[in-house]
């Protein structure tokens, strides 16, 4: 079969939840992907930065493959040999004293709410059922109905509410905003470090710093959501330490598990985690001995190979060198570590076309909210490659 043939399949049977560039993937290795046809592509957006250490790892793939011999669920009615190790090493990495695994990052959000809004009742004393959390224009978080009701693009919710009520919306990188929407009920301000759906939105020197000083003055949790910016993928371990900031939560997920299965977490320390209590909340997969397994690869991985430090320095380099390209489509070009995006001034026709100019010349990008493209490939990725890619990004976006 050919790539035609795959799609008219996919379409025919799948729902049409995405827009996805025409082409088939088969395998990947490292940063590159191969396609049905044998066409080859440097892969530049990571499946949303849950690649950070490339494509098939080889020690992943083997902690996959070992471990899947062995058992693979157990559920948590049982304890699993595993998990001890995960929650051990994910604690001695990220510095948080307690954790909680799931599955998709979607989940980790919902299980942040729900932290959230126990501490609020149980130690800020807000009335029951009372309970805020605010949180920033434009924000991408998930897709669920909880998720959606306080998402500010309205093609993602008109036609699924009713929405769950308890979120207050404010302009984000604006901290007198978030000052002024603070009431006692406040619970928690919940943040992407960098809005990565959101079009690689950065916000102003000292934002979360200030969001920080607010929480603390108000009794209020800091949540910090780095699914897609966490575990290297800005050039620090969290985009939150660029900013030398402490969230009280922090959720995970995409990279935890370097691309091979769903795994998410969401960290605090004890007084704030400790709070669960046997019965108030689970996955029948969460934590499961083989997402354990693999994601203590993908973090010894992550570590080991110094991922975090390739991405910072290749990341300055690969931006530096895209503001050097003086296209007038070119609006803007702003990024951290290996999140990059290049927005698009109104008149460009959209970022869209430029993705399929890519595609055509063997690197797969892709659009976000219409005007920006996105560069975020795997954290392997070496000079040569970012240097072999320029010339052809460089090419498309001088296009007419």
């Amino acid at each position: 079969m050919d790539s035609k043939q795959y799609i008219a399949l996919e379409e025919k049977y799948g729902a049409h939840n995405y827009h996805p560039l025409d082409v088939v993937i088969e395998r990947g290795e490292g940063v590159w992907v191969y396609d049905v046809d044998g066409n080859k592509y440097l892969d530049c957006l990571s499946a949303y930065s849950a690649l950070n250490q490339g494509h098939v790892h080889p020690r992943i793939l083997n902690a996959l493959v070992e471990q899947a011999k062995k058992v693979t669920l157990t559920s948590r009615a049982f304890r699993n040999e595993q998990l001890p190790f995960f929650y051990k090493e994910l604690s001695e990495l990220t510095g948080y004293e307690m954790s909680i695994p799931m599955n998709s990052g979607a989940e980790a959000v919902e299980t942040a709410i729900k932290l959230v809004r126990k501490w609020a009742y149980q130690v800020k004393k807000v009335p029951y059922h009372q309970a805020e959390i605010i949180v920033a224009e434009g924000n991408f978080h998930g897709r669920t109905i909880s998720i959606i009701s306080f998402s500010t693009e309205e093609y993602y919710k008109k036609e699924f509410g009713p929405f769950t009520p308890g979120f207050i919306t404010v302009p984000y990188g604006d901290a007198q905003a978030i000052a002024d929407a603070i009431t006692p009920n406040t619970a928690a301000i919940m943040l992407e470090p960098i809005q990565g759906e959101g079009g690689v939105l950065i916000p102003p020197s000292g934002y979360l710093q200030e969001v920080e000083k607010l929480c603390k003055e108000n009794n209020i949790l800091f949540v910090a959501d780095e699914i897609q910016t966490g575990l290297g993928r800005t050039g620090k371990l969290f985009a939150a330490h660029h900013d030398n900031v402490r969230p009280d939560i922090v959720i995970i997920g995409k990279a935890l598990s370097g691309g091979f299965y769903p795994v998410s977490a969401v960290l605090a320390d004890e007084p704030i985690m400790g709070l669960f209590q046997p019965g108030e909340h689970g996955s029948t997969f969460g934590g499961n001995p083989l997402g354990a397994a693999v994601a203590r690869a993908a973090l010894s991985v992550l570590v080991e190979e110094d991922l975090i430090k390739k991405a910072e320095t290749l990341g300055n380099y690969f931006v530096e060198k895209l503001k050097e390209i003086p296209s007038k489509h070119v609006k803007e070009v702003r990024g951290k570590g290996l999140l990059i995006g290049v927005e698009l001034n109104p008149e460009a026709g959209g970022a869209r076309r430029f993705c399929e100019v890519l595609k055509e010349n063997g690197i797969l990008a892709k659009e976000t909210h219409d005007n920006v493209i996105r560069f975020a490939p795997p954290l392997v990725i070496t000079q040569e490659t970012i240097d072999w890619a320029l010339p052809i990004i460089r090419e498309t976006l001088l296009m007419n």
